[in-house]
């Protein structure tokens, strides 16, 4: 399974404008550099005279290799009194060339290997990132930051049944979130989240999600209930091109689901959460889990399997106290 045409044809046109846009820019510096220093227009001239005497003189023949050292001699003498006249007025010659995004295949998204072309890492970067925006485009990203998460609704009194104060508790999930956000690489562990709804969860969910995203790294978030309905649809649906969301999920450096448990639970859908999931585990993929119920209950709708392998596997953060949402309303 691979990404869609859309996908794929949106990622290739990224490519190839970074590669217009450097060899635009490049245009530009060149002209501005030649207008300032008329000479290094002939230097160039007279640089690329040499390469087209070199290969007359082989079509030609005769004692081809001493003409080759004498041209070759001839152009390492204009290159250097060249770089000599850029440097004396502020340039390079890099400032001749354009400056690539990737410098691997130079913004043409293959490369050669083993004689045979592939796709460069550039490129696979961008389709990652360009299927994430599109599962991403109805996900309200924008809307919750480490910085607007605010402490202070959760009580500091310890309730009797409780180790510490839902103030301590969601102290040290802040710090662990947020130190797992600026630390973030795709081999990150997992994280389960687990307690009552207005707690949180999906707060810190997000607020990750942001600053991973700018960090540059291709992030999903996605609730459960979208996800099985977004699989079993194409699943089901006779347009194979658009069987593309569980590759977009492997793919993805983080995934993001909420809301575990809210779904409506069928045979399909709960093997196919566990099927995205252990998928990722197998790669040493990162995923974060949000859910209102508790692991008795989670057993009961996925089966044990699920919760030795998936929820056994990640950092598990319990959310206890007061439903925030309730205050916040209240406050109004």
């Amino acid at each position: 399974m691979g990404y869609s045409s859309e996908v794929r044809k949106k990622s290739i046109d990224i490519i190839k404008e970074r590669k217009l846009s450097a060899e635009r820019n490049a245009d530009y510096r060149r002209d501005m550099i030649f207008e300032k220093i008329p000479e290094a227009r002939e230097y160039e001239r007279k640089i690329a005279s040499c390469a087209i005497k070199a290969g007359r003189t082989v079509i030609r023949g005769g004692d081809v290799k001493k003409e080759l050292e004498k041209l070759k001699d001839e152009s390492l003498k204009l290159q250097l009194e060249y770089e000599t006249l850029l440097k004396e007025n502020g340039f390079s010659t890099e400032d001749m060339e354009p400056d690539y995004t990737c410098k691997k295949c130079n913004d043409k998204g293959f490369i050669e290997e083993n004689k045979r072309s592939v796709m460069c890492s550039c490129l696979k970067k961008v389709l990652v990132e360009t299927a994430c925006a599109q599962l991403n485009k109805n996900s309200p990203l924008s809307l919750c930051t480490f910085e607007d998460f605010d402490l202070g609704y959760y009580p500091k009194v310890k309730a009797s049944d409780k180790p510490r104060s839902s103030y301590e508790q969601l102290s040290g999930i802040f710090k662990y979130c947020k130190s797992y956000a600026e630390n973030f690489t795709p081999k990150s562990e997992s994280i389960f989240m687990i307690g009552m709804t207005g707690l949180g969860k999906t707060h810190l969910s997000l607020a990750i999600a942001n600053e991973v995203i700018k960090r540059g790294y291709g992030v999903i978030y996605v609730t459960a209930p979208a996800l099985v309905t977004k699989l079993e649809k194409e699943q089901f649906s006779r347009n194979k091109d658009n069987n593309t969301t569980e590759q977009t999920l492997t793919d993805c450096d983080l995934l993001i689901v909420d809301d575990l448990g809210t779904e409506f639970t069928t045979q399909f859908t709960s093997k196919a959460l566990y099927n995205v999931f252990n998928a990722r585990l197998l790669l040493g993929k990162p995923v974060i889990i949000n859910t209102n119920l508790g692991l008795d209950k989670i057993q009961d709708i996925y089966s044990e399997r699920f919760v030795s392998r998936i929820i056994g596997e990640a950092k598990r953060l319990n959310f206890f106290g007061d439903d925030v949402r309730i205050k916040k309303k209240n406050e109004v």
